[in-house]
């Protein structure tokens, strides 16, 4: 149960970050549903293509889309209320990010993938959304900036992993997991935490 509310929660997460970049690049009204629908399905539709689990998720279950047309709507009527759209991009994105880790993990172990496998489908599960939307959008994707990103990912699904062996309740496992990974996420960015960087004075967005 909790599994599928998380689902649906990173899906409208993503929906509004999409939405949020999309206004930020000044986009029409179908540019706005675009981006927001590319944002929410596009890592889920890559991670489902790439275990075979095809048709993928949102075309067999329609409240994907009323989800993410819901979200936009809603986003759209309240934009004057997220005035400072970079904050409220960066923490709609970093929900997404911590919820989409699980579920990509998660859909690994259903169809046996070793562990180390099962990490790098959640993160790309969680990443791969963004990335669409900031290459659609003419932006270099965070993912492939110094900043922690996919990094949460993969510490939040050593996390996992390492305290399922403990046997707790998956609900328990879920929230601490999502939470592990926005802290980072969140720690990261205020502390100005990154990779290690080749270039000196490089512009890290356009």
């Amino acid at each position: 149960m909790l599994f599928d509310i998380l689902d649906l929660l990173g899906t409208i997460t993503f929906a509004v970050s999409g939405v949020l970049t999309a206004l930020h690049k000044r986009l029409d009204s179908f540019g706005i549903f675009i981006i927001a629908f590319v944002t929410a399905v596009g890592g889920g539709t890559l991670r489902d293509v790439l275990i075979g689990n095809t048709p993928v998720g949102w075309m067999l279950e329609l409240r994907y889309i009323y989800a993410i047309s819901i979200a936009v709507v809603i986003a759209l009527l309240f934009r004057n209320y997220l005035k400072h759209l970079r904050t409220s991009l960066f923490l709609f994105d970093t929900l997404g990010l911590g919820i989409f880790t699980i579920i990509g993990i998660e859909k690994g172990l259903e169809v046996g993938l070793h562990p180390i496998i099962c990490i790098i489908l959640g993160t790309i599960s969680a990443c791969f959304g963004g990335v669409s939307r900031d290459i659609l959008c003419a932006e270099i994707p965070i993912i492939f900036r110094k900043e922690i990103y996919a990094t949460a990912c993969i510490l939040g699904g050593l996390f996992f992993l390492g305290f399922s062996e403990l046997h707790i309740p998956k609900n328990i496992l879920y929230l601490s997991t999502a939470s592990v990974i926005i802290v980072i996420r969140i720690l990261a960015v205020k502390y100005k935490l990154s990779l290690p960087s080749f270039y000196k004075n490089t512009p890290t967005s356009s």
